[in-house]
């Protein structure tokens, strides 16, 4: 268990070897308690208390055969995909885990405010918002060691919609959980998207707040919002695109400046709507033209993620573009795994264009009008319990 304040890694030993000085044994079969151990129901999901924060983790990884290891953190946020290593080799991977509470600093007597973000009812319990850092080990999982500490690095903070936030479950993901895996591990993300938000209720349910209390000088804030935001049918957080959008949007552009932070916009991802000749038709309006609209007036990047996600259906087309959706294609909105390591491609490709953050992309370079076939993304889902164990046997 970590402690508040506590500079010191601790290093967890998850295989059978004998643990060396300083190192915590881990049972395979060890049930959380006590700060750590394995969370219930299946798959191999390693948890260790932490305060909220970020957190340098960095796993050796490997065994006597060979092994291909995913690791995922916190709700399926996509670390390290498919680490291959050859029988006896051993492997040091690193990277940074952002952890945190829905618990908000209690306002002063007679100020407005609340001490909570206001979860829905299935957030609540959830990786995302509790007192843990949680690892799930997939594929062969053939992790030897554990090590987490406090990191000091910069922080990317999502704000938006199910089109970014980390999904709990399959098939569904969204861009936002895929991202880490594109970065180096000297910048961590922090994603606050959460499904059905638009501008207004990220703020009239203080999620925004929560953001605000920890964000700082050299961090980032990635928003994106438009899906819900232009559902007129939704009385209470509906904002028109000429208007009250862009007058929102400037309001966290100016919360992130007065912080030190540098905001950055988002288009929202098209669905999935092709015409009779293949194209997409659009259906988001004037949203995506005022996104880049305020991005130009404010002087804010804007990443351009509705015309590369056009780019990459139209390029895949009608047949092969709905194994990129979640529900096998039913869904046109919502993405499965391919989907959202396609989108989250796109992304790190508008994050390479950043001064100060373009470092710290180490995909390969990526056209969205040339997308590789699903056979060639082939995430592991969430929740594959590995019959290898930890010494290859």
């Amino acid at each position: 268990m970590l402690l508040a304040g506590q500079a010191v890694p601790v290093t967890y030993r998850l295989d059978d070897a004998t643990p060396r000085s300083g190192e915590i044994r881990v049972g395979r079969d060890r049930p959380y308690r006590d700060g750590y151990g394995y969370e219930p129901g299946g798959g191999r999901r390693f948890s260790v208390a932490v305060p909220e924060g970020n957190w340098r983790v960095t796993l050796t990884i490997g065994n006597k055969r060979a092994a291909t290891t995913t690791v995922k953190a916190e709700a399926r946020r996509l670390m390290l995909d498919r680490v291959a290593t050859r029988a006896g080799q051993r492997l040091e991977r690193s990277f940074v885990v952002h952890t945190r509470t829905a618990a908000l600093t209690p306002p002063p007597a007679n100020a407005p405010g609340g001490t909570m973000v206001r979860l829905k009812p299935r957030e609540v319990g959830s990786p995302t918002w509790d007192d843990r850092l949680t690892l799930e080990l997939l594929g062969d999982a053939a992790v030897d060691t554990v090590r987490i500490e406090p990191a000091e690095v910069p922080t990317l903070y999502l704000v938006g919609d199910s089109t970014v936030t980390d999904q709990p479950s399959e098939p569904a993901a969204s861009w936002g959980q895929m991202l880490p895996a594109f970065l180096d591990g000297q910048v961590a993300v922090a994603n606050h998207a959460e499904s059905g938000e638009t501008l207004k209720s990220f703020l009239t349910e203080l999620r925004l707040d929560k953001v605000l209390s920890t964000i700082g000088k050299g961090d980032w804030l990635f928003i994106q919002f438009g899906h819900n935001d232009q559902k007129a049918q939704w009385p209470q957080t509906y904002v028109e695109a000429g208007t009250t959008y862009r007058a929102y949007l400037k309001a966290y552009i100016a919360e992130a400046r007065r912080r030190g932070a540098t905001p950055v916009l988002v288009t929202s991802p098209e669905r999935r709507n092709f015409d009779a000749t293949g194209r997409i038709t659009p259906s988001l309006g004037d949203y995506p033209a005022a996104v880049r609209a305020v991005g130009a007036e404010e002087g804010v990047a804007v990443i351009d993620l509705n015309a590369a996600s056009i780019a990459i259906y139209e390029a895949l087309g009608p047949a092969v573009s709905p194994q990129a959706f979640n529900d096998g294609g039913a869904d046109r909105t919502h993405h499965d795994n391919y989907g959202a390591w396609l989108l989250a491609r796109a992304v790190a490709e508008g994050v390479r264009t950043l001064p100060g953050m373009a470092a710290h992309v180490t995909a390969a370079r990526f056209d969205p009008a040339r997308p590789p076939l699903p056979a060639a993304v082939a995430i592991v889902p969430s929740g594959a319990r590995s019959d290898v164990r930890p010494d290859g046997n």
